[in-house]
């Protein structure tokens, strides 16, 4: 009797892992950009960018992967995307921080660092790093009005274009973006859900996309599946 009850909790764990593999999910949750980077999802919209020599947070919340970092990249100023706690874990003195103009009364004498504004369309290299930033906004809700000036960025890590979408839905502006790598938001409800950034994919035509803003405060794990499964581009869930 014993020897059967080991025999079903082996065959439930190897069930487990073929559904784990299935969904193509990475437990690392890394993805390799090329031989001098790597990108690292943190959860919800939150990412590392590891190069050679610079290391880039972007929309840090939650996070427990923490080192100081070079540059961090703010969407907009929504609690999750731009968390005050969770910038004073990785911001040192010489870190600089973009972020959008609304941003700065959260920021007022709690976060150190260089905090440099920026607005759809800019274009900046800091610390070498060329960065763009591009519009983020709701077309059919009101959680992230056009108005509110918030951005996604776009990356360059040593030549690999990484884009990571905001908070947004889909746009026309989509349709000009030059990039390799696309991290869009599939968790519906304050974005893209899952039909919608099977959408954007079409829009932007990026080599991967890698899906993110699930499975913490909106969506689930399946938001990722449903969204491979729409896709039309070749999508990585890590």
């Amino acid at each position: 009797m014993r020897r059967i009850f080991i025999v079903l909790i082996i065959m439930a764990f190897l069930i487990i892992g073929c559904y784990t593999n299935n969904r193509g999910e990475n437990s690392m949750h890394e993805y390799k950009l090329n031989e001098n980077s790597m990108l690292y999802w943190l959860g919800h919209a939150s990412f590392k960018i590891k190069t050679q020599d610079k290391t880039i947070y972007i929309d840090p919340f939650e996070i427990e992967d923490v080192e100081t970092a070079d540059i961090v990249l703010v969407t907009h100023s929504h609690y999750d995307h731009c968390s005050i706690n969770d910038l004073k874990k990785i911001v040192g003195d010489g870190t600089v921080i973009l972020a959008p103009g609304d941003c700065t009364s959260k920021f007022a004498g709690k976060v150190g660092g260089k905090l440099v504004l920026v607005s759809p369309g800019d274009k900046k290299t800091i610390e070498g790093i060329e960065i763009e930033t591009v519009p983020s906004y709701n077309v059919n809700k009101q959680f992230h009005p056009q108005q509110n000036a918030w951005v996604g960025y776009i990356v360059d890590a040593s030549g690999t274009r990484v884009y990571h979408a905001g908070d947004t839905d889909v746009i026309p502006e989509m349709s000009n973006f030059n990039v390799d790598v696309a991290l869009l938001p599939v968790g519906g409800t304050y974005t893209m859900d899952a039909a919608e950034a099977a959408k954007a994919c079409d829009a932007i035509n990026p080599k991967v996309v890698i899906p993110m803003h699930y499975n913490k405060i909106v969506g689930n794990l399946e938001s990722a599946d449903e969204f491979k499964k729409l896709a039309k581009c070749n999508v990585e869930i890590i």
